[in-house]
């Protein structure tokens, strides 16, 4: 089994159909997809090849990703917000011996061939290979990078049969695409938005790509006024910036997949009022792509508040428990350590054993998240044991943060903690002990991790709080911020 076959099938049999899209304009057809992504295959590595791909969205990296798979190699996507040395040390970590980058992109780094550039349209020319039949369905197919407590990025390993269970569940779960349908891409396909390409592909439903590149509220808003049955994977604060556009609903929306990131009752509430009942929540990591939990359409609708505020129940082929620290299962309301296993679940971390072994157990991924179930069976988050701050849909890890804000010779300590936000979820609040102002350590940070991760505000204090054994109390700081 290969991923290649979701491409090869549509184009058996909707060869003629539009496929990608640039805004509004028909790029390819199906047959024009799978030659292009056959041709490109010709001219990549032999098999298992890690070959990077660093660009805002664009209608290429649809056939870059099955190209990969056709020729057998492992797709390692890089999110386009991170800073050049964080890209440059995925792609070391990786091991990449080719990586395509947009224009913008490659000004930054080093040793890389340009999307659609001459290079490029070289490979294009080249004689299509013939699409694989003995791939190995345990075989990597995506190294998803995912940062660490550590700061250093991990890549969950994604085989074959992992992002099959995924689109597989996505299918049987919540949204039932067919040629008559599109996928928006509002998200970035670097991860959120690109991990939904291969069952809407597998259905025929046409790839649309913003002509900007990004997320802009009005032209996503357009786009699904003029294709087809739109579904899109948004995260939260990107539904609230349609609802402040005051727009309705675009009667070809039909799916709104929200995740990533916290949703709060009373913004969900207010998304339902002004676009009706589209929305689909899910609860998933890098490590259980897009697959642990979830509430489909129908779940949103004449229900309460304690369902809205959940996570909703375990996909198709996963399990899901809460577990106590010692091993044993928690009792309904009973707080502790969310753990899944199934298909969908990574087979470990790229050259990581340690961190492997602290993931996975006996077939169980331990997600680092706590939460508790309550008696219906709906699976609430109550806090997250590794600290991360997920903004805009975005993860920050504090001590990432914390590393580069020690390395000014201005900061002395430094704690990182997330604060509730109406428009991103959560923003990153930096309590720093020292002699700097904020705009210092905003030019700083500016030449060492990327922008979103950057601290939105800055608390001056005299000492951190810490225990007996010196460890920083980062609940103490959450709660300095809520007085």
């Amino acid at each position: 089994m290969n991923l290649f076959a979701l491409l090869d099938q549509a184009a058996g049999r909707l060869a003629d159909r539009g496929a990608v899209y640039s805004g509004e304009r028909q790029m390819h057809t199906w047959s024009q997809l799978r030659d292009r992504s056959l041709r490109l295959a010709a001219t990549f590595g032999p098999p298992g090849t890690r070959i990077g791909v660093a660009s805002e969205n664009r209608p290429e990296i649809i056939e870059l990703m099955f190209a990969v798979w056709a020729a057998q190699c492992v797709y390692v996507p890089l999110n386009y917000k991170l800073h050049p040395r964080e890209m440059e040390q995925i792609l070391d970590d990786s091991g990449a011996a080719l990586v395509f980058a947009s224009p913008k992109i490659a000004e930054g780094l080093a040793d890389t061939e340009i999307i659609g550039g001459p290079a490029y349209s070289e490979r294009l020319r080249a004689a299509p290979i013939t699409a694989p039949t003995d791939t190995d369905p345990s075989a990597l197919a995506w190294l998803f990078y995912t940062s660490g407590t550590t700061g250093r990025s991990k890549g969950a390993m994604l085989s074959h049969r992992n992002l099959m269970a995924m689109t597989v569940a996505h299918l049987a779960d919540f949204d039932s695409p067919d040629e008559n349908c599109s996928l928006i891409h509002g998200a970035p396909m670097s991860h959120g938005s690109g991990l939904y390409i291969p069952p809407y592909v597998l259905r025929g439903a046409r790839q649309v790509v913003p002509d900007s590149g990004s997320f802009e509220p009005h032209e996503f808003l357009d786009l699904c006024e003029h294709h087809f049955d739109c579904s899109a994977f948004l995260a939260p604060t990107m539904v609230q910036r349609l609802v402040q556009t005051g727009r309705a609903c675009p009667h070809n929306l039909r799916t709104v997949v929200y995740g990533g990131g916290p949703m709060y009752v009373d913004s969900l509430k207010k998304a339902m009022a002004a676009f009706g009942p589209i929305f689909v929540q899910l609860y998933g990591q890098g490590e259980a792509p897009m697959t642990i939990t979830g509430l489909r359409r129908a779940d949103h609708i004449g229900t309460d508040d304690a369902i809205l505020g959940s996570v909703g129940y375990a996909r198709s082929g996963v399990d899901v428990a809460v577990l106590r620290d010692d091993g044993s299962p928690a009792a309904i309301g009973e707080i502790g350590e969310i753990v899944c296993r199934g298909d969908v679940v990574m087979s470990g971390y790229w050259n990581n054993p340690d961190a492997t072994a602290a993931a996975l157990c006996n077939g169980w991924l331990r997600t680092g998240d706590m939460g508790s179930f309550d008696e219906r069976g709906y699976l609430t988050l109550r806090d997250r044991s590794k600290d991360v701050v997920i903004s805009g849909g975005s993860n920050i890890y504090p001590r990432e943060v914390e590393e580069a804000l020690l390395e000014h010779p201005g900061v002395s300590e430094a704690g990182v903690v997330g604060a509730p936000d109406e428009e991103w979820g959560e923003i990153v609040v930096a309590f720093v002990v020292g002699s700097v102002s904020a705009a210092e350590l905003d030019a700083h940070l500016l030449e060492r991790i990327a922008r979103f991760k950057r601290p939105k505000r800055y608390e001056f204090i005299d000492e951190l709080p810490k225990n007996s054994y010196g460890k920083v109390l980062k609940r103490e700081l959450r709660d300095r911020l809520a007085t």
